[in-house]
């Protein structure tokens, strides 16, 4: 079924989008100990936005779930939690100017506008490794991190993942793309 318009869910699609975060959220309890289902959903209803935004995480293949509450904001903070890379976003440089830097083979699209029109900020390097305090993700892929500007404006762009039991931080040109990396991102809520 298609969405009402670019930015709301049917009502049907919103039960159903309710139903899998709910599940998924009483599945990873270890991702929000102090947290309770009911507050996070009576967030969500007020905010039909937002939803579209964790509908977009959900198609892409993000599996987003709640891993902090801002207490000063009173948000609470969704971040993608699939093992692997969002497949649904993946073999895309890192932004436009990556992107048409590259003469051929370029991909349809960057990590940067990608998180831009789903409305979701790219993973800092900081959130990265906090996620991964909760799981072993990006184990076979890999996934584009908030750059620098300094790094950004000699051309490159910083990556992370996860080999040998270990978190990486890496850097490549940004106009490089695989079919294994994509991009992580959160949605306060």
């Amino acid at each position: 079924m298609s969405k009402i318009n670019k930015k709301e869910l049917s009502t049907e699609q919103t039960a159903e989008l309710l139903h899998t975060l709910k599940v998924r959220f009483e599945k990873n309890m270890n991702l929000h100990k102090d947290l309770v289902w009911s507050k996070v959903e009576e967030s969500l209803i007020t905010k039909p936005e937002k939803l579209w935004v964790l509908d977009e995480m959900e198609v892409t293949g993000g599996e987003p779930d709640v891993v902090d509450y801002d207490g000063t904001t009173g948000e609470y903070i969704f971040y993608d939690c699939s093992a692997e890379s969002p497949k649904g976003r993946r073999s895309v440089c890192y932004d436009r100017e990556g992107l048409e830097s590259r003469k051929e083979h370029q991909p349809e699209n960057n990590a940067v506008d990608m998180a831009a029109a789903m409305g979701i900020e790219l993973l800092t390097e900081a959130q990265y490794r906090y996620l991964q305090q909760f799981g072993k993700f990006d184990t076979k892929t890999s996934s584009w991190l908030v750059t620098p500007p300094a790094i950004r404006k000699l051309g490159g762009a910083l990556f992370g993942d996860r080999r040998y039991d270990h978190v990486f931080i890496y850097h490549n040109g940004a106009q490089s793309y695989y079919a294994a990396r994509a991009f992580r991102g959160l949605l306060r809520v």
